[in-house]
């Protein structure tokens, strides 16, 4: 689904700022269950949604740059900030794999007596559900807007809501006396979090190379244009994506007796039928005569 620009600005806005209020409410009470029972599994958690405040304001101020019109100095815009702070933020989330890792080493080579487990199993119950409510709203933003940066910060919380799970498994098999499940548990939690982390460089990563538009946005793409009726065939479709503005390139095919201000009417149809289909779309359209055109491997004519 696409929604126009001015829309999008406002979601990823008020997503952004509920990210950051969620991960300093988990951080204080995180804080305070691992005052209360010493859980190195609940200290990770810990960590992690103090890096969590960190890629969020990182986000933010993605958001903000990546969504400033384009300028002199930057024609195509600031999206690519999106993916930038998706680079940043997977860095965040591999440092605390690593020093959970330590940790957790360091626990299992010096064992230590959990206190308190039931007000921390309550806090991460609560935690669970506070995430919960945040994941549920990015994915309605990100369903809207496509946002590479609310997904890697979606991403970073359906981590968190799993090590959470976790850490209660964790603290239950403690409280049966198998003391030795809560730093297997959190090296288990590390192994998945430099995992998650692998997966938002990979996307960051493609969208910084300028990876194609999705398969099923191309073949609409290819629908719209040769629906009409004066477009004979299409060739070099060339797509790509920086934050949430697609880039559109292609060249129409056209009887090659007609004038150019025939083109061109019909260019604008075109053109008019592919940014009601993506608002806010950047459309660039070549003309070219039919009998002119390329090797067949590279068209996609039209069927009458």
């Amino acid at each position: 689904m696409t929604i126009h620009p001015d829309q999008a600005k406002k979601l990823l806005t008020l997503v952004s700022r509920a990210s950051v209020a969620t991960a300093v409410f988990l951080l204080l009470i995180k804080v305070y269950a691992y005052w209360l029972t010493s859980s190195v599994s609940i200290m990770a958690s810990m960590l992690d949604s103090l890096l969590d405040i960190v890629a969020s304001i990182i986000n933010l101020l993605a958001i903000h740059i990546a969504l400033t019109p384009p300028d002199k100095e930057h024609p195509f815009g600031h999206g690519k900030a999106e993916a930038l702070a998706g680079l940043g933020q997977a860095t965040f989330i591999a440092g605390s794999a690593f020093f959970l890792m330590f940790q957790a080493y360091n626990r299992i080579q010096n064992p230590q007596q959990l206190m308190e487990m039931d007000v921390g199993i309550v806090i991460m119950l609560i935690s669970i559900f506070a995430t919960g409510l945040l994941i549920a709203y990015q994915r309605h933003v990100i369903r809207l807007t496509n946002s590479v940066a609310i997904r890697a910060d979606s991403m970073h919380y359906m981590t968190d809501m799993l090590t959470n799970s976790m850490i209660i498994v964790a603290l239950v098999m403690v409280w049966f006396g198998y003391g030795w499940f809560d730093p297997v548990m959190a090296l288990l939690m590390a192994i998945y979090i430099l995992y998650s982390a692998w997966q938002i460089i990979w996307e960051s990563i493609q969208l910084l190379l300028d990876r194609e538009l999705s398969d099923e946005i191309q073949q609409s793409i290819r629908d719209i244009v040769l629906n009409d009726k004066d477009i004979e065939a299409i060739h070099e479709l060339k797509t790509r994506e920086s934050g949430f503005t697609k880039f559109i390139q292609l060249h129409l095919e056209m009887d090659g007796s007609m004038s150019l201000y025939q083109a061109h009417v019909i260019s604008d149809r075109v053109m008019d039928a592919l940014t009601k289909a993506f608002p806010g779309a950047d459309i660039l359209i070549h003309q070219d005569p039919v009998n002119d055109a390329p090797d067949q491997a590279e068209r996609i004519i039209r069927e009458d």
